[in-house]
C-alpha cells in the first residue's frame, strides 16, 4: 500500500514523515491529480495542500470517486481539511485541529489557510490565519493578551491579504493595534521553536501518522455513493492516462488522433456502436445495430446511418471502450501524439500569446479537408461518422494537434494564429 501526500507549504521536504518508504511525496494536489492510475484502489491519499487560486481546485466528485473505489482519504491542515469537512459524511477521514474548526463552522473562508508562496521553492512566505488565531489564543490563555485587546488585533491581521501577511506585516499591525508586547513574546518563543503556533504542519504530521499508524479517522463510503456526471466523464477522459512503450500519454489524445488521422476510423466506430447496441448498458435487449436501427426507424432500404442517430459520447472509463477506438493504433501513433504534444509546448516557449485556442477555426478546417480528402461540405457528415459529435467538435479537438502537424509540414504556428491576425496591421 502506497501513502499518496500531496503537500507543498505546510510541510519542508525534508520532514522525517515524509521520507517513510510508505509515502509517496507530490505536489499540492490541483483539478485532475487524483485521476493518476498510480492510485490503486488499496492505497491511501493524504491531502494537506491544494492549489485553488492560481489553478482549478480538485473537485468534490473527484474525492467522492476514489473513496467510492476504496481508496483511503484523509485530510488535514489546509484544503484538505476544508474538503474533509465537507465529505466526511461520504468516508473522508479529516484530522487536526483546523479540521475540526471547519467541521464545527468556527472557520468558513478558504483565505484561512492561504500563505503566499515562493514560486521557485514553494516554501510558505507569510502567516496563514488559522496559525494566527492560534497564537493569539495562547497569548490570551498566558496573560499576554487581554481578551479585549485580542479581537481587534485578530481582525487587523485578517484584513491583510493573505499574499502580503509576512511576519514582518504582523509585527507591523501589532505596533498598530498597541500589541508590541504580544510582538515580542511570539519573536522570543520563535528564536526557540521556529515551528511555534505552526497549527497546520502539526495537523499535517499528525494526519500522517494517523495513515502510516492509525487510528483510521476515515468511515465507510456510502454503497450507494454517485459520482457518474457528463462533467465528471468529460474530466476523466481530459486526465486519464497512462504509460505506454515508455511513453506517458493522455488516453483521451490517443484515441482523438485515431479519429482525426486513422482512414478506417469510420468503420472503427461503427464496430463500436455495433457493440454497445448488442451490449448495452441500461439493462436493455440487446441486438446488433442494423436490427435497431430497422426498429428505430422501419426502413429496411436506405435507413439513416447509424452514426447521425446515435452520436454516442465516449466514455474512457471503460477498458473495452479503449481497446475498440485504439484497435489501429500504431507506434508511429503514439510516438506522433508524444511529439505532438512536445510542439504545443515548444510553441508556448517561442511564443508567449500561444496556446491551441488561438489557432483559426479555418486553418483547421483546411488541414480537415487534406487528412479526410474531402470538400469541406461533407466535413460535418466525415466528423460525426468518425464519432464527434459535429465538425464543431473536430475542430476544438484538432486545434491541440495543430502545432504538430504544423511542424511536420514545416509551416510557421504564427502563420495562423488569432493573436498574430490580431496584431497584423
Amino acid at each position: 500500500m502506497t501513502i499518496h501526500v500531496f503537500v507543498g507549504p505546510t510541510l519542508a521536504p525534508d520532514e522525517t514523515l515524509l521520507a517513510h518508504p510508505s509515502v509517496r511525496r507530490r505536489p499540492p494536489i490541483g483539478h485532475g491529480d487524483l485521476f493518476d492510475a498510480a492510485i490503486a484502489d488499496t492505497d491511501t491519499v493524504v491531502l494537506i495542500d491544494g492549489l485553488y487560486h492560481q489553478a482549478p481546485a480538485v473537485r468534490h466528485k473527484e474525492i467522492l470517486a476514489v473513496l467510492a473505489r476504496g481508496v483511503r482519504v484523509i485530510g488535514a491542515a489546509s484544503l484538505g481539511a476544508l474538503r474533509a469537512a465537507e465529505l466526511w459524511p461520504y468516508g473522508m477521514g479529516g484530522v487536526g485541529n483546523v479540521y475540526r474548526s471547519y467541521r464545527n463552522l468556527e472557520l468558513v473562508g478558504d483565505d484561512e489557510v492561504a500563505v503566499g508562496q515562493d514560486p521557485t521553492t514553494g516554501r510558505a512566505l507569510t502567516w496563514p490565519m488559522v496559525n494566527c488565531r492560534y497564537v493569539i489564543n495562547l497569548a490570551v490563555n498566558s496573560r499576554i493578551l487581554t481578551g479585549s485587546q485580542a479581537a481587534p488585533l485578530l481582525e487587523a491581521l485578517h484584513a491583510v491579504y493573505y499574499p502580503q501577511r509576512t511576519y514582518a506585516a504582523i509585527r507591523a499591525v501589532c505596533r498598530e493595534q498597541n500589541a508590541t508586547a504580544f510582538a515580542d513574546w511570539l519573536g522570543e518563543r520563535r528564536s526557540g521553536d521556529p515551528y511555534f503556533g505552526d497549527i497546520k504542519r502539526s495537523d499535517a504530521l499528525s494526519a500522517i501518522r494517523a495513515a502510516l499508524y492509525g487510528p483510521d479517522p476515515c468511515g465507510p463510503a456510502p454503497s450507494d455513493l454517485h459520482i457518474d456526471s457528463v462533467y465528471f466523464r468529460r474530466w476523466y477522459n481530459a486526465f486519464a492516462t497512462e504509460c505506454v512503450d515508455g511513453l506517458m500519454l493522455p488516453t483521451g489524445l490517443r484515441v482523438a488522433y485515431q479519429q482525426l488521422f486513422d482512414p478506417d476510423f469510420r468503420t472503427l466506430w461503427q464496430w463500436h456502436l455495433d457493440h454497445l447496441s448488442r451490449r448495452p448498458s441500461d439493462g436493455s435487449r440487446g441486438m446488433p445495430l442494423a436490427e435497431r436501427m430497422f426498429r428505430l426507424t422501419g426502413q429496411e432500404a436506405g435507413p439513416p446511418a447509424a452514426h447521425t442517430v446515435f452520436r454516442v459520447p465516449v466514455d474512457l472509463r471503460d477498458s473495452r471502450t479503449v481497446e475498440r477506438l485504439l484497435a489501429h493504433e500504431t507506434d508511429p501513433d503514439r510516438l506522433a501524439v508524444a511529439r505532438y504534444l512536445a510542439a504545443n509546448h515548444d510553441a508556448r516557449r517561442e511564443l508567449p500569446f500561444y496556446t491551441p485556442e488561438t489557432v483559426r477555426n479555418e486553418h483547421v478546417i483546411g488541414v480537415l479537408q487534406q487528412v479526410w480528402r474531402g470538400p469541406d461540405t461533407r466535413l460535418e457528415e466525415e466528423a460525426i461518422a468518425r464519432g464527434f459529435r459535429s465538425l464543431a467538435e473536430a475542430v476544438t479537438t484538432m486545434k491541440v494537434f495543430m502545432a504538430g502537424f504544423l511542424r511536420d509540414s514545416k509551416q510557421p504556428v504564427t502563420d495562423v494564429t488569432e493573436a498574430t491576425t490580431d496584431a497584423r496591421p
